[in-house]
Order: structure tokens, then sequence, then C-alpha cells
């Protein structure tokens, strides 16, 4: 089994591993232990980060994967590759940080209500940034050499440990909330020195700068490279964060707090298509160099029609045990489960519109994406800052809603336009008729005395219920053919 492929199944079991841990720590740990100010200030802290590390950057993490086999050679240190790819970023840290800096009674302002308390670690967000920004460069560095697994093992299972041990230490009083924020951005600065260590361990830290790296490929394209990457993964981040950060200054970090739990509760709807997405990407790739478009076409459909199915289950399990799932945790986040619906539907959308975006993304008119990913940021931003005042959080999930569905009923027809391909069949609204009559079912449950006999009996009545329409009516034929190779494995 060759690297590529060892790193691939290490990544894969990490994955997994790690968006259960996320989604039980994030989702069910943390809001007992924290109030929702506390996690609405390191929900923030976190978001001011990511920006800031992703506008320093300069859109290098990805020139580093994608010029990298051009200075690959160990014996001489790859030219002198390690020291350009993080010197660059780190000067447009120091300017970043200026800004930064200067703009800080403004930024301060915004937050009216918490100004004290996010004064207090304005400058811990700056620190916080520059580890963002050097695991990321780092991270990209490994994943040019083909050595992932290391750093994804880092980011999605240690760190959300480390975080957790934190709270826990929080929880029985071993640690001040002021220690719990030094302790949560002190462990990104730990992942740091960790891939540093393993970078010295596999012989591939090398620190000493070299002219010859200016010769190798054309600076200019580098930076003309970098500028693209960074408007569109600035556009992604925006999207990502933006809510979280108008909701604490429209309204307040707790309402920050409130609103990033139902954002948690409800990426647990993305995990299937995300993981799709992974085994997508490169087939929609091949589709584009072989320029197979029926066969395209036809993968389209088909994860569209899987990504509706898994996706109407999903929401409806979570939609209907929202309030066994709001009892595991404080009283207050339950204030978030409007949004949490509004959120599922607009992931359950996303969903149902198929890899519209991917087939853009890997097609000749690539381009095209960076401008769908900018519209969507602005378009929320501005629907944010209409909403917000007048629907609280609500507002912002409304805002995030109509955003997601407009942007992708606009990606879709430029996808049909261009390429002469859609991925709705007859079998779309079949699913979502039988979702809705199984989802009513479920609703229709009687709530019992205990909180977990009513979820296990409401989740049991809707999987039933839509397992046994999805069958009877064949609507998706992947899960009569996987119940088909079950019975005739089980027969032998």
């Amino acid at each position: 089994m060759g690297i590529v492929q060892r790193q691939g199944l290490r990544n894969t079991i990490i994955s997994y591993l790690g968006l259960a841990l996320g989604f039980v720590s994030t989702t069910l740990v943390l809001p007992r232990f924290l109030e929702p100010q506390q996690l609405g200030l390191t929900g923030t802290l976190a978001s001011i980060a990511t920006l800031f590390a992703q506008v320093a950057a300069l859109g290098f993490a990805s020139v580093g994967i994608r010029f990298f086999p051009y200075f690959r050679n160990r014996e001489n240190g790859h030219h002198g590759f390690l020291p350009f790819l993080v010197g660059v970023p780190l000067l447009g840290f120091v300017v970043v940080l200026g800004l930064y800096l200067l703009s800080r009674p403004f930024l301060i302002g915004l937050y009216e209500q918490d100004a004290a308390l996010l004064n207090t670690y304005y400058l811990w967000g700056a620190v916080f940034a520059l580890f963002t920004l050097l695991y990321s460069l780092l991270d990209a560095y490994l994943k040019a050499l083909y050595h992932t697994a290391f750093s994804s093992f880092l980011q999605d299972i240690l760190l959300r440990l480390l975080i957790l041990g934190g709270a826990l230490l929080f929880a029985q009083g071993w640690l001040t909330f002021h220690g719990y924020v030094l302790w949560y951005v002190g462990v990104n600065g730990a992942l740091v020195l960790l891939l540093t260590g393993y970078l010295v361990r596999i012989g591939e830290l090398h620190w000493r700068p070299r002219r010859a790296v200016l010769a190798v490929r054309p600076v200019r394209e580098l930076l003309g490279v970098g500028a693209f990457t960074l408007l569109s993964s600035l556009a992604g981040s925006i999207i990502m964060y933006i809510d979280t950060l108008m909701v604490g200054a429209q309204v307040n970090l707790a309402a920050a707090g409130i609103y990033g739990i139902a954002f948690n509760i409800s990426t647990a709807l993305a995990i299937p298509a995300r993981s799709l997405n992974k085994i997508a990407f490169p087939l929609l790739a091949d589709y584009w160099k072989e320029q197979n478009l029926t066969g395209m076409a036809d993968f389209y459909r088909r994860t569209t029609r899987l990504n509706t199915l898994i996706g109407c289950f999903l929401a409806l399990g979570i939609g209907l045990n929202l309030d066994f799932i709001y009892s595991l945790m404080r009283a207050d986040y339950a204030q978030g489960t409007v949004v949490v619906l509004l959120l599922l539907g607009s992931r359950l959308f996303d969903g149902i519109t198929g890899v519209n975006g991917l087939i853009l993304v890997t097609s000749p008119r690539y381009r095209f994406d960076l401008i769908f990913n900018v519209s969507l940021a602005l378009l929320t931003i501005l629907l944010n800052v209409l909403l917000i005042p007048r629907l609280g959080i609500v507002g912002a999930a409304v805002a995030a809603v109509a955003a997601q569905i407009s942007i992708n009923l606009a990606r879709t027809w430029f996808v049909w336009r261009s390429f002469g391909m859609q991925p709705f069949t007859w079998r779309i609204p079949l699913i979502l008729l039988i979702a809705a009559a199984a989802g009513l079912a479920g609703w229709l449950v009687p709530t019992l005395p205990s909180a977990l006999l009513t979820m296990l009996l409401r989740s049991a009545t809707l999987a039933g219920v839509y397992a046994g329409l999805i069958l009877l009516t064949g609507v998706a034929p992947e899960v009569a053919a996987l119940l088909k190779g079950l019975r005739q494995r089980l027969g032998h």
C-alpha cells in the first residue's frame, strides 16, 4: 500500500472520529459547562483568528500545495521552499497586525454590551491568529509532502480533546474562565510545536533560506495565484464565521454563543455531504478530463438523490428531537431552537441542489465559482445587517437561509445553462413527500415523562415509516441494491 493510500485511509478514520468527537464536545459537553456569553467569546476569538490568519496568509497555503512539485528536491532542502512559504505570510501578518491594532477602538466599539470583556482578550486574538496562520502553512507543507494523517489527528482529535479537557478543568474549578481562554488559545500554539517536531522527525524541517527559491517559478505567478485563492478562501470563511461575529456585535456575546451552538447542531446534517464531496471532487475532475459529460450528469443526479435521501432523514431526526438535545445543556441555549430549524432547512437545500459547486470548480469555467462565493458572502453580510437588528439570532438564520438558497439556485441554473445538466428527476419530490409523511408520523408520537424514551420512540417511528416507504416505492435504487447485497451475504 503506497503512502497516499495509507495516509488516505488514516485520514478517513481520523475524519469520522473527529466529526463525532467535535459534535459531542461542541454541542453536548461545552454548553453544559460554559455560559452562552463565555462560548460567545471563545467563538468570536476563533472567528477573528481565522479571518485574520487567512488575510495574512495571502493564499500561500494553497500555493504551497499547488506549486511544491516544482520545488521538490529533498537533498537541497526543496530550494528553500519552507522559509519562503512561511516568510511571505509572516510579512503579511505584520501588516495585518498593524491594521488590527489601529482598528482596536473601532472594532471594540462594535461590541457595545461586551466591549470590556472583548477588550481584555483583544491582543490574544492576534496571538490566536498567529498560531492559526503557522499551523495552516505547516499543514499545507505536509500535504505537499503527502504526510497528512498526523496533522489531521492534531486538528480533528487532539485539539478537540484538549479543549474539552480545558472545559473539564474549568468545570472542576481548577481553571478560572480567564485561564480557560488562555488554555483555549494556547493549545493551538501547542499544535504548531507538535507539527514542527513531526517535521524534524521525518527530516523535512528545512529552515535555511535559499536564493534559488526565487528562480524556480516566477514570484509574480505565485502571488497572482495566491491572490485568487485568498479571495476564494476568504469568501468561504466569511460565509462560515460572519454570522457569529455580527450577532455578537449587533446583539451580544451571549446571543453569539447561543447562535454558535445552534449552528453546531445543524452541522450534523452536513457531515454526509462533506464525506461524499471528498469522493466526488476527484471523480468530477476525471469526468472533465475525459469530457464524459453524460457520465457526469448521471453522477450529478445520483449524488443529489443520495444527499436528499440522507439529508431529509437527518434533518427530521434532529428537528423532532431538539427538546431532548437541548435538555442536555443549560436552559439558555434552547433559545436557539428556531435557529436550528432554519439552518437545517438551509443545509438540506444545499444538499438537495447537489454537487453544483464542485462541478463548477472542476470545470473550465472554475473562475465563476469565485464570483458565486463572493456574492454569497456579500449577500450574507447585507442580509445580516438588515435582519439581525430586527429579529436577533433568528434574523441571522433567516439571512443564512435566504443567501444560501439564492446562490444555490443561481449556481444550479448556471451549471444547467453552461453544461446542459441538472440534478432533478421525479424521485426528488417523491422523497420529499415520503419525508413529510415520516416526519408527521414522528411528530404525532406523544411526549412521554422520560425525554430519552420520547426521543427513542420518535426516532424509531421516523426510521420505520421513512425506510418502509422508501423501500415500498423503490424511489432509491441504491437502498434496494444495498439490501439485496446484504441478503446475499447473509445467505452464504
